[in-house]
């Protein structure tokens, strides 16, 4: 009889969670027993919600005879979704075929975010693929004008890193050609850390007549492999928050000034990243207090099994997670398979 008493306590928090987040106003047993088929009384509803609330998972707003969804309500609903809503597949291909026409990373993670705006109604955050995990693709060496040059460089996660670079001595094709064959014997197919400290070596192992050009494309190339943290996030529809000032007492200038500050955020997506699963934060989880009135949903991307960053939204705690869930899942794969395509 408890786990029954137990089981319908949960169908009865759940529905005030659905309705609140519909709605946007507290929830009485009048309209849960109208709205939902839970096959109780008004009477049963309210020794339910009765026991909810002494057990931290409701509240009642002094202003009115409802009740609402604590944190603490929220968590024990999400750990209970048992399935990730799935998307229709229109969804779907509407992802894929989005995903598909990117022109490179920066314009897949710009879509990225765009795309998870538009279906969630939350801001989105994408973190840029971090450099740690990533290897060296290609390298290619141009000359532009004799004393010239292009450096390109192309990592395993999709980022191009294109440099000039004046060499200061004109180079004959067949230097260029020397040098070119030294960067890809130094980097291919390494980790960007090592192709890093491989790269700091090349001036002393390379000829005397080269030595000088080598440095000053070494000095040039490490810069490239050491990642710009103030370059590693992108953001899309924080204007949807505004949408919510309710949900936001006293602290949506606090929340937008942290977005802003993009280190908050990358806090935020620092957990993601080391796993496949969506992770769901809820108002006072966040570590950063600014934040403690939002919610975030977050999971890790990447090709195949290598995830390079993280990505999700941030909106209020009265969020349909749901789908938060579903969308975050779904646009992280397809920015894993638009990575791995490229």
């Amino acid at each position: 009889m408890e786990v029954n008493a137990e089981e319908r306590r949960f169908e009865v928090l759940r529905a005030i969670v659905a309705d609140y987040v519909a709605t946007q106003e507290p929830v009485g047993s009048k309209a849960i027993v109208e709205r939902h088929n839970l096959g109780v009384s008004s009477a049963t509803v309210r020794n339910d919600m009765a026991a909810l609330e002494d057990d931290g998972y409701i509240a009642q707003p002094h202003t009115s005879a409802g009740r609402i969804p604590t944190d603490k309500g929220y968590r024990r609903f999400v750990d209970r979704l048992s399935q990730i809503k799935p998307l229709s597949s229109a969804e779907r291909k509407a992802i894929q075929s989005f995903l598909a026409g990117a022109l490179d990373l920066d314009d897949v993670l710009r879509r990225s975010v765009r795309l998870l705006a538009h279906l969630t109604r939350q801001v989105a955050v994408v973190q840029y693929p971090t450099l740690t995990r990533s290897t060296v693709r290609h390298v290619e060496l141009v000359a532009l004008t004799p004393a010239r040059m292009m450096l390109v460089l192309i990592t395993d996660s999709g980022r191009v890193d294109q440099r000039i670079v004046e060499v200061g001595e004109v180079l004959s094709e067949d230097s260029v050609s020397r040098i070119r064959t030294m960067l890809s014997a130094a980097m291919m197919g390494r980790r960007l850390a090592d192709a890093s400290a491989l790269v700091a070596e090349l001036p002393e192992r390379a000829p005397n007549d080269l030595r000088d050009q080598v440095t000053t494309l070494a000095m040039v190339l490490i810069d490239a492999l050491v990642e710009h943290p103030e370059e590693r996030l992108m953001l899309g529809g924080t204007a949807n928050l505004t949408r919510n000032v309710a949900d936001f007492p006293g602290s949506l200038r606090q929340i937008l000034e942290a977005l802003e500050e993009q280190v908050v955020v990358l806090k935020l997506l620092a957990s993601a990243h080391t796993s496949p699963e969506v992770r769901v934060s809820i108002g006072n989880e966040n570590e950063a207090e600014e934040m403690r009135s939002t919610s975030v949903v977050s999971v890790g991307y990447g090709p195949g099994e290598m995830l390079v960053g993280g990505l999700g939204v941030v909106g209020p705690t009265r969020m349909d997670y749901p789908g938060a869930i579903a969308a975050v899942h779904a646009v992280a794969r397809y920015v894993g398979e638009a990575l791995a395509g490229r």
